[in-house]
Parts: C-alpha cells; structure tokens; sequence
C-alpha cells in the first residue's frame, strides 16, 4: 500500500484525515486494547486534524461466511449475504485513509466476532487462480484501490513478551495483507493496563504510543525502531510474575497458590 499519497494530504494542514477504528474486543468500551488505541490517536490528532469513526464488531451483524466463493467468480467481489452490516463497514473502510483494526490477543489469535468479520472480507480479495504467494505482498492482491491507506493492527497480550506470542496472527496478517503492508503495533503485559493501582503509572508507560502517533500524524509512517519500542513491556519480568501472582490470588478470592 503505497503512503505517498498520504504523506502528500498530511502536508496539506487543511486536509482531514478519516480514521476507521475497528473495536474487536468483546468487551468494548472496558477493552484495554482500545485504551492503547486511543492514545496512538491522540498523538495523530495533536498534529492533524482528524474525523474519527468506531465501530464497535460485536455490536454488528454479521453472518458467517458461507465459503461459497461467489464473490470470486459471479458475483465480482459483492457478497451474497447482503442483509447485514459488512456493507456499510466496507465502505466505511474504503473511505478512509487510516484503518485500524484493535483487538486482544485471544488464545495466540484473534477474538471470534474479529475472526467472523475477518472471513467476510475475502470478498475484498482478488480471485484466487492458482497463483503462487510472493513474499511481502498479499497472497491474492486486494481487488479495490488501496492507495493512501494506511493498515494498523493494535493489540494486547497477557504475556511478558510479543516475541513468538503473536507468531501465528501476524502470520494470518501476512498473507492477507503482505509482510510490508499494515503496521502491527503490539502491547506485552496488557493485564496490567486493567489494574486501578498501576492506572497512573501506566498511563505515562501508554505515552510512547501518543508519541507514535504524531509521529505517524507528522511523517505518514513508522520507522522500525518505534514500532519495536512499542513492544518493550512496562515492568521487568520478576515484577510482572508478582503482580499476576497478586492479580490470580484476588480473583480467586485472595487464596493463595
């Protein structure tokens, strides 16, 4: 996905950028994924000027994909179930010029209502004809122009790390999107951004994603190395075991194990 285009808007101050957030987190508004969101925004919107839209998956109707494939072949990319919303979020998507989907890591995945909405979009992808992968790009290249889109993943783990957790996501990603294509922007040890104690301390631990947003804001793009600082988690491994060791022991009722 080409950015030239818009890093060209992003040095016209009088040209709004349409952001797209995609909440998959069956939690919503408590989702500490979209607090991490929020702030990756706040540093977009203090150097443009933005419309923001969020849409919450499992507030959608959305029906299953049917693998009917007739989205490849008869009917063109329009797909055949039409009474629900994909529709109107297609459109929304291809109306903006920053799309980003945020969501936990649930179980080395995505949560299942991200997972129902992420099947119905084949009918966004080019029809499959035996074509081989190419490292990098999508597997099937993507039927309708994406230039001047920018792609983000946003999400959380529980884990102390990124590295190996999210192998087998970003590898989904991947061949959708291509290796070089969307930003993965990835939260270790997300369950302390849910404990009220730590809250004012993880809130300046949250401020390296509002400086990664106006960085975005100013340049149109990431480099490498923000988006691996991204990755360094709040606390020091020793630490992070005492506080899931506090955290299990109150929700077991203070018993300690």
């Amino acid at each position: 996905m080409d950015k030239k285009e818009l890093i060209t808007n992003q040095n016209n101050k009088n040209t709004n950028l349409n952001i797209l957030i995609l909440n998959g987190s069956p939690r919503k508004e408590k989702s500490c994924t979209i607090r991490v969101t929020r702030k990756f925004i706040d540093g977009i919107k203090s150097v443009r000027s933005c419309n923001v839209e969020e849409i919450n998956i499992s507030d959608c109707n959305i029906k299953p994909c049917m693998g009917c494939l007739s989205c490849w072949g008869r009917t063109e990319g329009k797909c055949v179930i039409g009474n629900d919303d994909i529709t109107y979020i297609k459109q929304r998507i291809m109306e903006s010029d920053i799309i980003i989907e945020s969501f936990p890591l649930y179980f080395f995945g995505m949560p299942g209502e991200m997972k129902l909405f992420t099947d119905r979009m084949l009918s966004m992808m080019c029809t499959y004809e035996g074509q081989a992968p190419v490292v990098g790009e999508p597997f099937h290249g993507i039927r309708d122009d994406m230039t001047g889109k920018s792609f983000f993943i946003i999400s959380t783990c529980g884990y102390a790390q990124t590295d190996l957790i999210y192998d087998s996501l970003l590898a989904q990603y991947d061949c959708i999107c291509g290796h070089n294509n969307y930003y993965a922007l990835l939260c270790p040890q997300g369950k302390t951004l849910s404990i009220p104690e730590l809250y004012e301390r993880m809130e300046g631990f949250l401020e390296k994603y509002v400086e990664a947003g106006r960085e975005f804001g100013e340049t149109g793009e990431l480099t490498q190395e923000t988006v691996l600082k991204l990755r360094e988690a709040p606390f020091i491994e020793r630490r992070f075991k005492l506080l899931l060791n506090k955290f299990w022991s109150d929700e077991r009722g203070g018993q300690n194990v």
